[in-house]
């Protein structure tokens, strides 16, 4: 059986930074899943690409995935409105599974309240965030600790990828 990885989606997702990563891990040989607040439901990016929810948040566990996949967009803002995904986001961290986020997909950890004195980076427009959650920002193209990965923008997907699958591989 397949490794699992999970991709959070919501209203808003930014397109690029969800469709590469489930591209990628697909050919990679991973079960790649799209988790949303509700299964079977579509949710249509900033740029009006459709997806549809494999799995609702309550249909889902931390036992259940290798790795969580935060795009950003304006759907993290959605996203930690939804308990059970705030939830899930703080329960791979404590089983010290992968967590990758890419642009505004940081807002999920800082609602999950696990950055604290943790290497970030993001989008630039939430690093005030990010430091008023404890995180430690960096303007790097991807910045790994320990068990989380983020990026900041798009240009960064091909080392975002190649991080979170070096850590999923080892």
């Amino acid at each position: 059986m397949a490794k699992k990885v999970g991709i959070l989606v919501e209203y808003d997702f930014e397109d690029a930074e969800l469709v590469y990563p489930y591209d990628r891990f697909q050919e990679a040989g991973f079960n790649t899943v799209l988790i949303g607040p509700k299964g079977g439901t579509q949710y249509k990016g900033k740029h009006g690409y459709p997806l549809i929810s494999d799995v609702s948040s309550s249909d889902i566990s931390a036992q259940d995935l290798v790795a969580l996949i935060m795009p950003g967009g304006w759907a993290p803002d959605r996203l930690r409105r939804d308990k059970k995904l705030v939830q899930l986001v703080k329960d791979m961290d404590t089983q010290e599974k992968t967590l990758a986020a890419i642009c505004h997909g940081p807002w999920m950890l800082c609602s999950a309240k696990i950055i604290k004195g943790r290497h970030v980076t993001s989008f630039v427009a939430i690093k005030d965030d990010i430091e008023n959650a404890g995180g430690i920002f960096k303007d790097e193209p991807v910045v790994v600790d320990k068990n989380i990965i983020t990026s900041r923008t798009p240009r960064d997907l091909p080392v975002f990828c190649k991080a979170i699958l070096k850590q999923i591989e080892e």
